[in-house]
């Protein structure tokens, strides 16, 4: 089976290239299949909305089973901001730096012990086939947000972000690290689980 990330952030795609080498499926990208300039727009309220956008217009475009992802920070000095505006937080066309600068300049009068927050990632499995079913798995990461920006590791807003009990940013962890207490990590091993278990129901195992 081939298995379609749909996502065109290329740190994304790295990530689940390496977190799904368990699955008996070769993992594609939207370029090898002809959707490099597929465009979603992410409107929804949650993030399990935006990532079930994604993998529905992905796996409906190729015909192939579509795994999708939202994902971002809450700050809880922010109310939960930026949430699931954290990729556009300063804008459309936002770089990470931008985003970054953004974030610091709205936290400049807080507190280190008030700077809490956390990673949510939500993943959306769809098989277009309908062989097998909709799955949707989800994991945060606590932590706390820096004063400045550290290392040039991961993307978003990795170089500002302490997990918990780590005195490195997600910037300066090596990434085998880093996918272990991530956000995204722990999603990708519970959807790997149901995928597993679902595989299994149907006989492609």
């Amino acid at each position: 089976m081939q298995l379609l990330i749909a996502t065109g952030n290329m740190g994304k795609l790295r990530q689940f290239r390496q977190m799904l080498q368990v699955l008996p499926c070769a993992v594609v990208a939207p370029a090898d299949v002809g959707l490099a300039g597929l465009e979603v727009v992410e409107d929804g309220q949650t993030f399990e909305d935006n990532a079930r956008l994604k993998a529905l217009a992905y796996a409906q475009a190729s015909g192939l089973p579509a795994l999708a992802d939202d994902s971002g920070l809450l700050v809880d000095a922010l109310a939960g901001a930026p949430g699931v505006y954290s990729a556009r937080y300063a804008g459309l066309t936002a770089s990470d730096a931008d985003n970054n600068a953004k974030l610091l300049k709205a936290l400049a009068d807080v507190p280190e012990a008030e700077r809490t927050a956390r990673y949510r990632a939500v993943l959306v499995f769809h098989d277009p086939r309908g062989v097998l079913p909709e799955l949707v798995a989800e994991g945060t990461c606590e932590g706390r947000i820096g004063v400045a920006p550290k290392g040039d590791g991961g993307f978003g807003y990795d170089p500002l972000f302490f997990a918990a009990g780590q005195s490195a940013t997600m910037g300066e962890l090596p990434e085998p690290a880093k996918l272990a207490i991530s956000h995204r990590g722990r999603a990708t091993q519970r959807l790997v689980a149901l995928l597993h278990a679902a595989m299994g129901d149907v006989g492609m195992l």
